[in-house]
C-alpha cells in the first residue's frame, strides 16, 4: 500500500457536518427556514479550518486513491490543499471548487463528504474513468473570520463569523485576470496550470430569496456567457450542466434555476473558460451561512438538504464523465429553463 493507515481525531463539529443527513422534504425546495423565520443561523456546526484539514489528511491516510497536496498559502499563511483522485492521466479530469467566497460553506461541507465516500466505495466505481480534483475552502481566511476589517455586523452566532472576502476585503472571484491574491495565484499556478483539465464545477451559494416558475429554488446554474469562449467549450459545459439538473431536479427536493450572471473574465465561469479552455459551471446553493444582511443566511436545519445537493452534484458529474454518458446529455433543457427572479426582500450576491 502506498501509505500506512492511520487514525486522526475528527472533532464532533466535523463529524456532524459531513454526516449529515437530508433535512425533511417539507423543509427542502428552498423551503427551509429563514434567518427572519424560526431558523437559527450559527457557525457552531460547520468545520473549522483546523478540523477539515485533520479530516482531510485523516482520509489521505486511510484512502490509496487519494493524495493531497499544499498548492499555497492564504495572505494569513493558511496551506491550501488540492485533493486528487488520478488513476490514469489520459482519464479526462474535473476539478470542483469550493468556497471562494468564505461565507458559503455548506458546498465545502459536501465536498468532504464526497471525499469520504470516495473512500468507502459509497460513490461506485468512478474512479477508473475518471481524474477528480477538489479545491476545498480556497477563501480559508474568510472562511475563519481572520480578516483585516471587522465583521460585528454579521448574523451568524457560534465561534465565528464567515465573509465572503479575503483578508484583505477582495473577492476572489473578481481576480481571475488580474490574479494579484495569493488564493488565486495558487489556484492558477499550481491546478489550472498544472493539470489538464477538462470540467469545472464552482461550487458557491446565493441568498434565499430567489425563485423559479414562483417557487423557491434550492440552487441555480450557469455555463460560461462571455462571448469569447470557444462554442465547444461552452457546449461541454452545457452538458454538464444537464447532468446536474437531471440529477438534482428530479430528486423531489431539489428545483433549480438559471442564474442571471455576465460575461466578465474576472470570473472564473468565464475566465478560466477562455484561459484554459475548460467547460465551466456555476452551481449557487440557496443560503449563505453568514452575512451581514439577514436575507442572504439560511436557517441551520436547511443545511442538510444543501449538503446533500452537493454531494448529488459531485458524484453524478464525475459519474458521467467516467462512464462517457455526458456525452450524451440533452442540454436543449437550458432553452426552456427561466431564469431565476428574486422574491421581494432580498437579493442574491453575484457569482
Amino acid at each position: 500500500m502506498k501509505k500506512s493507515l492511520r487514525t486522526l481525531a475528527v472533532s464532533g463539529a466535523l463529524a456532524l457536518a459531513v454526516v449529515a443527513g437530508p433535512a425533511p422534504l417539507a423543509q427542502a425546495v428552498g423551503e427551509g427556514p429563514n434567518y427572519d423565520g424560526n431558523g437559527q443561523v450559527t457557525t457552531s456546526k460547520l468545520a473549522t479550518y483546523d478540523q477539515m484539514v485533520s479530516f482531510l489528511k485523516d482520509q489521505d491516510a486511510k484512502q490509496q486513491a487519494m493524495e493531497l497536496e499544499v498548492i499555497g498559502q492564504t495572505v494569513k499563511g493558511r496551506d491550501l490543499h488540492l485533493v486528487k483522485y488520478i488513476s490514469d492521466p489520459d482519464n479526462p479530469t474535473i476539478l470542483y471548487l469550493t468556497q471562494q467566497h468564505g461565507n458559503e460553506q455548506l458546498t465545502t461541507e459536501g465536498a468532504l463528504e464526497f471525499v469520504k465516500h470516495l473512500g468507502t466505495g459509497k460513490s461506485g466505481d468512478i474512479l477508473s474513468g475518471v481524474n477528480i480534483l477538489i479545491v476545498p475552502m480556497l477563501n480559508a481566511d474568510g472562511a475563519m473570520g481572520d480578516v483585516n476589517f471587522p465583521l460585528d455586523d454579521y448574523v451568524a452566532k457560534g465561534d465565528r463569523n464567515l465573509t465572503r472576502y479575503n483578508a484583505e476585503g477582495v473577492d476572489l472571484n473578481r481576480d481571475h485576470v488580474a490574479k494579484v491574491q495569493p488564493e488565486t495565484q495558487a489556484l492558477h499556478n499550481n491546478v489550472m496550470r498544472k493539470y489538464d483539465i477538462d470540467y469545472m464545477i464552482d461550487l458557491h451559494h446565493q441568498g434565499t430569496r430567489s425563485e423559479r416558475d414562483g417557487e423557491l429554488v434550492s440552487g441555480s446554474i450557469l455555463y460560461p456567457t462571455t462571448p469569447n469562449a470557444d462554442p465547444a467549450v461552452v457546449e461541454r459545459s452545457k452538458q454538464l450542466g444537464a447532468v446536474v439538473f437531471d440529477n438534482v431536479d428530479s430528486t423531489g427536493w431539489g428545483h433549480l434555476g438559471k442564474y442571471q450572471g455576465g460575461s466578465a473574465e474576472t470570473i472564473s465561469r468565464n475566465g478560466i473558460a477562455v484561459e484554459y479552455g475548460i467547460s465551466t459551471l456555476l452551481f449557487e446553493m440557496r443560503g449563505m451561512s453568514d452575512h451581514y444582511l439577514d436575507g442572504y443566511a439560511l436557517g441551520l436545519r436547511s443545511n442538510g438538504y444543501l449538503i446533500k445537493q452537493t454531494v448529488t452534484t459531485l458524484t453524478s458529474t464525475a459519474a458521467a464523465i467516467a462512464d462517457g454518458s455526458i456525452a450524451d446529455a440533452d442540454t436543449s433543457f437550458w432553452d426552456g429553463l427561466a431564469e431565476q427572479t428574486s422574491r421581494p426582500g432580498g437579493e442574491a450576491d453575484d457569482e
